[in-house]
């Protein structure tokens, strides 16, 4: 069995505090989002996939060093993901945006805006469909 390196991984955040159950790991390829302390429930964003990267912070989180990350993807199941409260919070952001470009780059894609939402472009120029 072989394990997978996580690059990141925090809890929601509550007055700044990990008081929460609500768990997010970050790895080469992946980004998941467990929620629950009996019963679990685990979501996972293929990262090239992610359409776009957000950034929120309240003055309340500014406050308690804390903001949110929302990631927008063309996952059918999960489209919108948002990293509640997480410490460090622009930091992640640009880690998140350094992984999806990579994890891009290794599938030869590149996304095009005129072609449409569902397709692509790989190293050639070649436009083809999202699986």
């Amino acid at each position: 069995m072989s394990t997978v390196e996580v690059l990141w991984k925090d809890r929601r955040r509550r007055l700044g505090l990990p008081l929460s159950f609500t768990k997010y790991r970050l790895t080469e390829d992946r980004i998941f989002c467990e929620t629950g302390l009996l019963n679990t429930h685990e979501e996972e964003i293929l990262l090239y996939r992610v359409r776009d990267l957000e950034l929120r912070r309240s003055l309340g989180q500014r406050i308690f060093g804390v903001g949110s990350v929302i990631i927008h993807s063309s996952d059918t199941t999960m489209p919108t993901l948002e990293l509640k409260s997480v410490k460090n919070s622009r930091d992640v952001k640009e880690l998140l945006y350094r992984q999806v470009e990579e994890c891009k780059n290794q599938r030869r894609m590149r996304t095009t805006e005129l072609v449409g939402e569902d397709a692509y472009q790989d190293a050639d120029g070649q436009d083809f469909m999202d699986p």
